[in-house]
């Protein structure tokens, strides 16, 4: 199976991310990577910083030529702005020129400084920065690559922001990323892009953030990946975790898990039909998507769609939080970190980084393999068997 580890502080001079179990001989290429860094970076609303912060990478382990070796691979993402950090952030003895004592609302600043025992917010807010999602989205590409050698795509667009909501019934296809990418919003709906950047610049001109929530849809996935024998092998359940493993997201949901509670039976499920050119399906298919390609914990070889929710950034450009001084006890505002008027268009990113690594994790533990070529043809031998008749199964 896949798994990885990041390290490092969003002022650090450099994030870190470790994937290991990728299979050998895959193809890896840094301005791939790039690029996937790049799309984190998009969205109308983002602060300056996104304008002159450059993702340098370091391939520093587990690639050579162009290909994965079957070892762990790290890579770096190198911080330009470490010089004017070196010191306030430096791992050597010494003092910060100033401690943060005035935790913010809706971060992990104050549990965090009483967890750990820290007198100042940034021992925290440091590791906690949604910075740390640019190493996951590197870990992200490379899971993605993989699950292209067996046909899986995993895309993303925004369907809300604040209040404006885009229509339900348009959703991309494997084809529409670049014209999402596209967007100021990441919304898949012209119209609906328009009125969320108006939204976006009206919650600015009053310092104020919003929130909202991306789609993210896996195409090709087969059926079978996930497991309905223990909770914690549950393909729904995994997936998630990971989602709301992101930074201020705060509800994740499968298909149309939300509808569907207030649904009678006869209508919420998707009816089963024959269908000899559903290959993910094993020669089977579903009339409709609500459960989001996902029965019993199990893929169904429909596409899967889990909802993203993010709340607004807790960070304001006009500080009205209140809170309190932990040096004087006193109460006071949070103080102002740099900060976005919403984040959400990255989101939808960073959601499809965590979606492929569950998912190459788990068609890993189902089909094995050292490298690409034995991967991809146990693939081929599971869907062959698939299709093919009951007893020639046996």
């Amino acid at each position: 199976m896949l798994r990885f580890l990041t390290a490092g502080e969003s002022h650090g001079p450099s994030l870190t991310v470790i994937i290991e179990g990728l299979p050998s001989g895959l193809e890896i290429r840094e301005e791939q990577i790039a690029d996937e860094l790049a799309r984190r970076r998009l969205g109308f609303g983002r602060g300056p910083r996104m304008r002159f912060e450059r993702d340098v990478l370091r391939l520093t382990g587990g690639i050579r030529h162009g290909r994965t070796l079957g070892s762990p691979v790290a890579i770096e993402i190198l911080n330009s702005e470490w010089p004017k950090w070196e010191v306030e952030m430096s791992a050597a003895p010494g003092t910060p020129s100033k401690k943060l004592t005035a935790p913010r609302p809706g971060h992990a600043d104050l549990a965090g400084m009483q967890k750990y025992g820290f007198d100042d917010a940034r021992d925290v807010l440091e590791r906690a920065s949604a910075r740390e999602t640019a190493a996951r989205v590197v870990a992200g590409s490379l899971a993605k690559s993989l699950l292209a050698t067996i046909g899986v795509s995993v895309l993303s667009h925004v369907v809300r922001i604040g209040s404006v909501a885009a229509p339900t019934d348009k959703r991309p296809s494997v084809h529409d990323l670049e014209t999402v990418d596209q967007s100021e919003v990441r919304c898949f709906d012209e119209a609906a892009a328009q009125l969320m950047i108006a939204e976006i610049k009206a919650a600015a001109k009053q310092g104020d953030s919003l929130g909202g929530i991306a789609e993210v849809i896996a195409y090709g996935v087969p059926v079978g990946i996930g497991s309905h024998v223990h909770w914690d092998r549950k393909l729904d359940g995994l997936l998630a975790g990971a989602l709301m493993s992101i930074q201020a997201v705060k509800a994740v949901e499968i298909g149309d898990g939300m509808v569907q509670a207030s649904q009678r039976g006869s209508v919420a499920h998707d009816a089963i039909v024959r269908d000899e050119g559903a290959s993910s399906g094993g020669g089977f298919a579903r009339r409709s998507d609500h459960a989001g390609g996902l029965e019993g914990g199990i893929s169904s070889g429909a596409p899967i769609i889990a909802k993203v929710a993010m709340k607004p950034l807790a960070t304001l450009n006009r500080p009205v939080l209140e809170t309190v001084d932990l040096t004087t006890g006193e109460s006071t505002v949070s103080f102002k970190e740099r900060t976005d008027v919403t984040a959400v268009p990255a989101l939808g990113v960073v959601a499809e980084a965590m979606t492929a690594l569950v998912l190459a994790s788990e068609t890993q533990r189902k089909f094995g393999g050292d490298s690409v070529a034995e991967f991809s043809r146990n693939f081929r031998s599971y869907v062959e068997q698939l299709g093919a008749a009951p007893s020639a199964r046996e």
